[in-house]
Order: structure tokens, then sequence, then C-alpha cells
């Protein structure tokens, strides 16, 4: 049987969780920028079900307070933070392949928080926790310094246009925080097939006094173990429409 967290006495009740979610900003994640849009397509039936149905017994609410990751996952592990899972396919898959391993993993979306759920639940994989709130705020409040293993962050929103650069996600304030909450030997690994954003993800990761490459530049995932993730439709899309992947290795000294 899939692991379930305890009962938590604030959660809404699942059959007002997906109106809130689509209607109603967290009070947490007002921001005057935000590196993620509000509109998304549609929510599908199947995903809608598993929001309500399963994604409850892997909720992990936003707190403006350190988690205890041993009391969240009910064992003492390495922790990995996934951020913008998407429809959870990496996600789920990495997950499986590393069981000693344990994965918090943060999305603002209904569709993909039902479609990771629904995969948590049907593979009965027990070392993956969702929180349903925006990554920076996580970071910052939710998780202390030299907490974290490593960090994932695959393919988020390159926001192409110039007058939009400004909502990437990863920028120099951000890596620093990240670089922060990694302990001694923990990684930071980033994919984007966007060249620019890959460019800016350098820039700011290099600038880490904290942090030091693994590569010289960028580098391919199939050669080289570190840079090692599944390759999801979305990935393969990419690359067949001439938008190969970027990936970035950085270990915390």
């Amino acid at each position: 049987m899939t692991s379930r967290l305890p009962a938590d006495p604030d959660a809404i009740a699942p059959s007002t969780a997906l109106s809130s979610a689509l209607s109603t900003p967290d009070a947490h994640t007002l921001r005057t920028v935000r590196s993620f849009g509000t509109a998304r397509g549609r929510v599908t039936a199947a995903q809608k079900r598993a929001y309500e149905q399963d994604f409850p017994g892997f909720r992990v609410p936003y707190q403006p307070r350190p988690i205890d990751a041993e009391l969240v996952f009910g064992r003492q592990a390495p922790v990995i933070l996934e951020i913008g899972f998407g429809m959870g396919e990496t996600t789920a898959r990495i997950a499986a392949a590393n069981p000693d391993l344990d994965f918090l993993a943060v999305e603002v979306f209904v569709a993909g928080i039902g479609a990771l759920s629904r995969r948590l639940s049907s593979e009965r994989l027990g070392n993956v926790r969702i929180i349903q709130h925006d990554a920076v705020d996580v970071v910052r409040h939710m998780l202390a310094p030299a907490s974290l293993q490593g960090v994932h962050l695959f393919f988020p929103d390159p926001w192409p246009k110039h007058r939009h650069q400004k909502r990437r996600l990863l920028n120099q304030s951000f890596a620093g925080e990240l670089a922060a909450r990694l302990r001694p030997g923990g990684y930071i690994h980033c994919a984007t097939d966007w060249q620019p954003y890959a460019d800016q993800m350098l820039v700011a990761l290099t600038a880490q006094a904290l942090l030091r490459n693994l590569h010289v530049d960028f580098a391919p995932a199939s050669a080289n173990p570190s840079c090692e993730r599944p390759a999801t439709k979305f990935h393969m899309r990419g690359e067949r429409l001439g938008y190969p992947a970027r990936d970035l290795v950085f270990v915390r000294r």
C-alpha cells in the first residue's frame, strides 16, 4: 500500500480542493512577478479525479516555517527537491529508480499534480511528497540551510520574449538560495532546451561561490552519468524540432 501522511486538520476537503486551486491564488503566493503563468490547459477528468482522491495522500501543505523531512516521509533519507515537475513522468521514474532517496516535488498546476498523484498511487511509490505552491516561497521558508542532497530543475518555462525574461525562475538571487539549502557535496541539476536561458542559468550558477561546475560548459545527458535523467515526450519532441537539451550540474563545495 502506498505510504500516506498523517491527517492534516487544516487541509481543505477534496470536494472543494479543485475549485479552490483553479480560482483562488494561495495567500502566500501573491507576488509582483511570478515565474509561472496563471493560465494553463484544461484538466482532464482523470487528472481531476486523481487530484481529489490521490493527491491528499501525498500532499504537504505550505507552511512558512522549515519542515521536518523525517516526519514528512516517515524515515531518514537524503532529500531531493524537484521544482516544476510538469506531468510528473520524470519525477516518478527517478523516484522508482532511487528508492533510497526521498523527493519533495513542487508544482502549482492541478493537471500535473493530478497526473503525478495518479502515477504515485498506481506504482505504489512512497518516496515522493507534493507541495502545491510557488517554489520560491517553498525554498525560502520551508527548507532549512544544508537540508537538501539535490535539486532538479528540468525544463522550466523559458519565457522567451524579452519583456517576460524577468519571470525566469533561475536568476542569481534564487540560485544563491538553492545553493544555501544544499549539503556539502549536494548538487543542482538544471536542464533546458532554450539556449538563451541555458546561458543565463550558467551565469547565475557560476556566480555562486558555494558551487562548482562539474562541466566546462553544457553537458549532453547521454555522455555524462551526472546528467542522467529520463527523456520525456516533451524533451524528445524538442530534440526533433531542433532544440537540443542543455544540462548543467553544479555541486556544493
